[in-house]
């Protein structure tokens, strides 16, 4: 199975339309949240659905020196997942998913969910945890929700979307789902998969 994509070069740095925080002057602010274009292709015989999950791997396992100006984030801390966007049930006959169809700014308190576009689901991704008890932000953030890595961080954060081919046309899960818990579920199902990554950092020491 090949995934591609017109948004950005396979592996290059995310133009900031598609992510959720940028640079604003000295700061960071909200960008255009934009969900990218995707499309697939050299699909197995027996797909009767897709899985869609994006995630970043380089996520600070501790936030003690997360957005903090003095100092920045260890390159040497332990790295955690952060799932941006998972989604099920997009039907076998799709081939690809425009720009901006599934997500257009960011939204505060969570797009609404599960049921989306093309009778697919989305799942909950992981700024749901993070805004939780934020009395402005806090609420269950459907759908994709792009990058918005630590402004301080010694990394650059790297996202990979998976498209995972099913032999089951709806998804063994049920509720508002997550990132591991769709992996789960999906395992035993996964006829092939195919990946589609790129990198994003708003330290301005690595921006360049």
């Amino acid at each position: 199975m090949r995934l591609v994509s017109n948004s950005w070069v396979d592996g290059d740095r995310i133009p900031a339309r598609y992510a959720a925080g940028r640079r604003d002057g000295q700061g960071v602010g909200f960008s255009d949240n934009l969900s990218p274009h995707l499309a697939w292709s050299e699909i197995p015989q027996g797909t009767q659905s897709f899985a869609l999950i994006c995630h970043d791997f380089d996520v600070p396992s501790r936030g003690d020196d997360v957005n903090q100006a003095d100092r920045e984030v260890s390159e040497d801390l332990p790295r955690v997942d952060f799932f941006h966007w998972v989604m099920v049930d997009l039907p076998a006959t799709l081939r690809s998913i425009a720009e901006g169809e599934f997500s257009r700014g960011f939204t505060a308190r969570g797009k609404s969910g599960p049921a989306t576009l093309h009778g697919a689901r989305h799942g909950l991704n992981d700024y749901t945890g993070w805004f939780a008890g934020d009395k402005d932000m806090g609420g269950q953030y459907f759908g994709y929700d792009g990058p918005f890595p630590p402004f301080n961080d010694s990394l650059v954060h790297h996202y990979v979307f998976t498209l995972y081919a099913l032999n089951v046309a709806r998804a063994p899960i049920e509720g508002a789902f997550t990132g591991p818990q769709v992996r789960q579920a999906i395992y035993p199902h996964v006829l092939a998969e195919a990946t589609y990554s790129g990198t994003y950092t708003l330290n301005p020491r690595l921006i360049g």
